[in-house]
């Protein structure tokens, strides 16, 4: 049986494989993000996956590295995490009364293979107000999000709907990365977790 390792310092991504029962270690990636840069949403998505993942080192024959990267795009352009409370409040003004796509690429490597994938998520956003978000990013919720929100904390307020892998929007979808997995004898629930 191989042994998961998840090249990510997200708390998210570490919270969705605990949720499913997957055993895995963390072993962060030293990568310079701003360094990656590609045309589209899911093509930058896909390459940082990429790059967090040949830069963390496999150890054993028997493990799978995961890395994966998440953007929010409108209208194809990709929104990051916020550079400050200012550029959290335009993302969200952005986002208002609008959808938006959700791009989370995935990439498991081993000794012998890399597999690479990218999931899409379309949100819908309600129309919102300059009060309720000043009122968000007062929080400092979003800082630390691609878009500046958490559909799974305090922006959830803001979703009139979700078209698509719920889970891709908090970071990982976990589904598809589940059945993935399998190909490596790594399963949810399984004695370890």
């Amino acid at each position: 049986m191989h042994k998961l390792i998840l090249a990510s310092s997200s708390p998210r991504r570490s919270m969705l494989l605990s949720q499913v029962g997957i055993p895995y270690e963390i072993r962060v990636p030293e990568v310079d993000e701003s360094q990656v840069r590609f045309d589209s949403p899911e093509s930058l998505v896909k390459g940082l996956a990429r790059y967090k993942g040949l830069n963390t080192k496999l150890r054993d024959d028997w493990e799978v590295i995961l890395s994966a990267d998440t953007v929010v795009a409108y209208q194809n352009q990709i929104l990051e995490k916020p550079q400050d409370q200012q550029d959290a409040i335009q993302m969200l003004k952005k986002l208002s009364g609008r959808q938006h796509e959700v791009y989370t690429g995935v990439m498991l490597r081993t000794k012998k293979e890399e597999r690479v994938f990218v999931e899409k998520t379309t949100v819908e956003f309600r129309d919102l107000n300059d009060q309720e978000i000043n009122r968000y990013v007062w929080t400092k919720d979003p800082m630390d999000k691609a878009g500046a929100y958490g559909i799974q904390s305090g922006g959830a307020v803001f979703v009139k709907g979700i078209f698509g892998d719920y889970y891709n929007v908090v970071g990982l979808p976990v589904a598809r990365v589940v059945k993935e997995l399998e190909r490596y004898s790594i399963f949810p629930f399984s004695s370890g977790a």
